[in-house]
């Protein structure tokens, strides 16, 4: 690996999950990224927060962004109702209800514009994560893209293509390809991650993602440091993980 990025779900002022630190431990995740770069100092270790966009939270984002020397914010769209985390298993249910696939993207899709245009994070995770489970509405799906393409166009937006989708039951790479198609034609910019929650996923199935953003066309992929850009090269294959 050329650099490794630390971004742990951002705490929110009042805790409302059971899968982000909350705002007590953040001195302590802080020191661990501290320790992680003093023991292994010939490794890039990019300090970072995966952030969820919720709206009426923007002024809280805008504080947590002034709370440490972080290198990237990951802007993501988890939650599309209060208490409702589209990728969480324990809401299958909800989308048995009669038109529910259709409303749950059609709401999924319109949040992910909205946070792009809000422009407060530097690249966007896992695009299609209602996909997860393998549920998508019927027909093509370019339509739920279209805007969220078109705001990164606008904002000068980043996006993730993530190999998390691989582990989970939809097997597939987020985002799907025809996204990464209209996106490429966009001339939108991408960053390539394994969104690892634990150490043996760290950098896994790069081989394949790398292999289908250069089908798609992508020569180059960004990184950040200081929450600035840095275009670098991808290579031609990955080994694999």
């Amino acid at each position: 690996m050329a650099e490794i990025g630390m971004s742990d779900h951002n705490p929110m002022p009042e805790h409302f999950d059971d899968w982000r630190m909350q705002i007590s431990d953040f001195p302590r995740y802080l020191e661990m990224v501290e320790e992680a770069r003093a023991d292994v100092p010939q490794l890039p270790i990019r300090l970072a927060l995966e952030c969820d966009f919720l709206p009426g939270q923007e002024s809280w984002i805008e504080k947590q962004a002034k709370m440490a020397d972080f290198d990237y914010l990951i802007g993501a769209v988890h939650y599309i109702a209060p208490g409702w985390d589209v990728d969480n298993p324990k809401h299958l249910s909800r989308w048995r209800e009669a038109g529910a696939v259709e409303h749950i993207w059609e709401r999924y899709w319109q949040l992910y514009a909205q946070m792009i245009r809000s422009k407060m994070f530097d690249f966007y995770a896992h695009p299609d994560l209602p996909k997860k489970f393998g549920l998508r509405p019927e027909g093509d799906l370019r339509h739920y893209y279209e805007p969220v393409i078109q705001a990164l166009a606008d904002t000068g937006g980043v996006y993730e293509v993530s190999t998390a989708g691989l582990r989970k039951e939809v097997k597939e790479i987020y985002p799907s390809r025809p996204f990464l198609e209209m996106a490429f034609s966009a001339g939108i910019p991408i960053v390539i991650s394994s969104d690892s929650h634990a150490p043996g996923e760290v950098g896994i199935h790069f081989d394949q993602a790398l292999a289908l953003v250069r089908d798609v066309g992508y020569r180059s992929t960004v990184r950040f440091k200081g929450r600035q850009r840095i275009e670098v090269p991808l290579p031609e294959t990955f080994p694999s993980a």
